[in-house]
């Protein structure tokens, strides 16, 4: 693969600032990963089709990202390029109860922008790090809400480079899931949400509460994906862990939260090689004890052989 070919055509496509060997650390909550031959902060929608299209063309490995709360990347190179829609696709737009807002923007943003206009419905989201566009594609959620709960519709680019607006059915909720999951080719460009009035002080009140008792019970101040696994059924996740006696285990620079043990957290040296091979040892240990397979909500990025 002719890279510096590759190099040459994306700076004629004209889609964004080109970033070459970008660690990928910098992009992620994990604070690990490799570098990206090519790492582009995408300046339009228009910009976003041409890159995926010349990638595709090329057989090129891409990924399209915002805040990166959700990804491990390994921590070798990423031959390919990442598109980044954390400096450009970040518009948000209200108009009475409806709110629109691109994949880039942060959800913790945008509950705070909502409450400031007395928009209620994203108090749930106050506290999650990443972009409307992993919310989404996970159906993000806290205090027994999710973001399906006021989404409308949403645009979507998909593989034909078209784009198409999905009403809410369409998406194909559920618990940490959305039809995106399973259509790996499409990317969410736009949501729009049904909001419901409130007085902006009750819901900053709520934002406050939730605020203060997430810093009291999760490891804010440490580098993490937020939750790594999927609740079960039966009860939640940190319980099999706690039972497992791993609160606090660690493997190189990365350790099951004293805080909170369904966290992983980065002590400021982990290795994205540390943080996977806990993330196994959890799950191997739950299952050994407990026959309960714990699902991921952590998604592997670039470990193949």
């Amino acid at each position: 693969m002719n890279f510096d070919q590759i190099y040459f055509d994306l700076i004629d496509l004209n889609i964004g600032e080109i970033l070459e060997n970008e660690p990928l650390y910098k992009h992620t909550t994990f604070k690990v990963g490799g570098p990206a031959r090519y790492f582009i902060y995408i300046k339009d929608i228009e910009g976003l089709k041409r890159g995926i299209q010349y990638c595709r063309d090329h057989s090129i490995k891409y990924m399209v990202i915002g805040n990166g709360s959700d990804l491990l990347f390994s921590d070798k190179e990423y031959q390919g390029v990442i598109f980044s829609l954390m400096k450009h696709l970040k518009k948000v737009s209200m108009n009475g109860l409806t709110i629109k807002a691109h994949a880039g923007v942060g959800m913790i943003y945008l509950a705070y922008e909502a409450a400031k206009v007395g928009l209620s419905g994203f108090e749930f989201m106050g506290g999650i790090p990443g972009t409307i566009g992993g919310g989404i594609y996970m159906n993000a959620g806290a205090y027994k809400y999710c973001i399906s709960d006021v989404f409308v519709s949403a645009l979507i680019l998909n593989e034909k480079y078209e784009v198409i607006t999905l009403n809410k059915e369409e998406m194909e909720f559920s618990y940490r899931h959305s039809i995106l999951q399973d259509h790996k080719d499409w990317i969410l460009l736009e949501a729009t949400f049904t909001m419901s009035p409130r007085d902006p002080k009750d819901i900053m009140h709520v934002l406050d509460k939730r605020k203060e008792k997430r810093m009291a019970s999760q490891p804010w101040n440490f580098a993490s994906a937020g939750s790594v696994f999927r609740n079960p059924d039966d009860k939640p996740a940190w319980k099999y862990i706690d039972e497992c006696g791993l609160r606090g285990y660690e493997i190189g620079g990365a350790q099951v939260s004293p805080k909170h043990s369904n966290f992983i957290v980065n002590n400021g040296y982990a290795s994205a090689k540390d943080i996977l091979e806990l993330i196994l040892l959890v799950e191997k240990t739950v299952f050994d004890q407990f026959k309960v397979e714990l699902q991921k909500e952590v998604i592997l990025v670039n470990w193949e052989k």
